[in-house]
């Protein structure tokens, strides 16, 4: 198999304009600059490789992966397609194509006659629903002819569920959101990342989905911001969290609300709060602390990425996997843990639609 600086001719190129940015001029940049460049992106590169291998080794026979607490799930599945997407592979090319369609295969044949994407439902079907709705949307356009059929009227069913989730009716505190079932009357912001993520997403393969859904679920991410916007709660009225407020930043600028106040009053909090390995939900913050702060580009990028690196590449499993070690990250297992790192480690390749700026 090819090592991913190989498949990334773009990482190279992105790398040496971060040098001309920073340093003025390539060739004023001290060779220990370009060196030390160099060095971590072929650290990332082979932390993704390994992580992607463990990944492949843990699929099981029915073609799901598994969290530790529920079993196979239609959410570590769908993370785990995603993070071999997120690393350049694709549906049905080596080596890891077989897999991937395997894995999309389980999931859709677990939806359910209202269009619910999950398997042995928890106290929060809608997270496993979103994200497996998500996958749907960045895998539609990848897929084989003959699948893409399937794949999309999948993907319709889902996102009419969640359109019709969000019209429960809610006071005006909680209104635009989602949260745990589909019939809940009040929201979170936790909840309501994925569903967004994924309303955007299937917009932009040309699924019906009303401006007027994404505008309401945007005023919702809004109201999760704190006084000053200084980051976002888990509802309004909650105090910031570094997980919760690069999640309500991923979810403005994936929706197109560029440099709003409320994303670069959660960027410049971030960058004083930045993510530890004992920040609360680590793994969830640590994918959208990274896409968010990624799409608000600069120095929140750079910040953000030199956390996540420092962070993840010391912590990373001889096996290539990542264990999350405290609160109810644990009882998700390694598949989890592992694809969300590489979700978060994977963004610069820009390789997922939902990463693109």
């Amino acid at each position: 198999m090819k090592n991913l600086c190989e498949r990334r001719p773009c990482r190279i190129w992105r790398g040496l304009c971060l040098l001309v940015v920073v340093g003025g001029s390539l060739l004023s940049a001290p060779s220990s600059a370009r060196a030390q460049v160099t060095e971590e992106d072929q650290a990332v590169d082979a932390a993704i490789t390994r992580a992607i291998a463990f990944l492949a080794s843990e699929q099981q026979p029915s073609g799901a992966w598994r969290t530790d607490s529920f079993g196979e799930s239609t959410a570590a599945t769908s993370l785990a397609v995603m993070s071999f997407l997120a690393a350049g592979y694709l549906p049905g090319e080596p080596p890891y194509g077989e897999q991937i369609e395997r894995g999309i295969q389980w999931v859709l044949q677990h939806q359910e006659a209202n269009g619910m994407l999950v398997h042995r439902r928890s106290h929060g079907p809608m997270y496993s629903h979103g994200i497996s709705a998500l996958m749907l949307a960045e895998v539609v356009g990848m897929v084989d002819r003959s699948d893409a059929v399937a794949v999309r009227s999948g993907l319709e069913r889902s996102i009419r569920l969640i359109l019709e989730s969000q019209a429960v009716a809610k006071d005006v505190r909680h209104a635009g959101g989602w949260r745990y079932q589909t019939g809940s009357r009040d929201s979170d912001l936790s909840v309501t990342g994925w569903q967004l993520l994924a309303l955007r997403a299937a917009k932009d393969v040309g699924c019906d989905v009303p401006a007027e859904a994404i505008d309401r679920a945007v005023a919702y991410v809004k109201r999760c911001s704190v006084r000053d916007n200084r980051g976002f709660g888990y509802q309004p009225g909650s105090g910031q969290t570094p997980t919760l407020t690069g999640t309500g930043i991923t979810c403005l600028e994936v929706c197109g609300v560029h440099d709003s106040p409320e994303a670069v009053g959660g960027a410049e909090w971030l960058l004083d709060h930045p993510l530890t390995l004992k920040t609360n939900y680590f793994y969830y913050g640590a994918y959208y602390s990274g896409v968010g702060m990624f799409k608000m580009g600069g120095r929140y990028a750079r910040a953000s990425r030199d956390n996540l690196v420092d962070l993840l590449l010391p912590t990373q499993e001889p096996d290539g996997s990542w264990r999350a070690r405290q609160g109810s990250e644990r009882g998700a297992g390694r598949i989890y843990a592992t694809s969300m790192a590489v979700l978060a480690l994977a963004v610069e390749y820009r390789y997922l639609p939902i990463y693109q700026r």
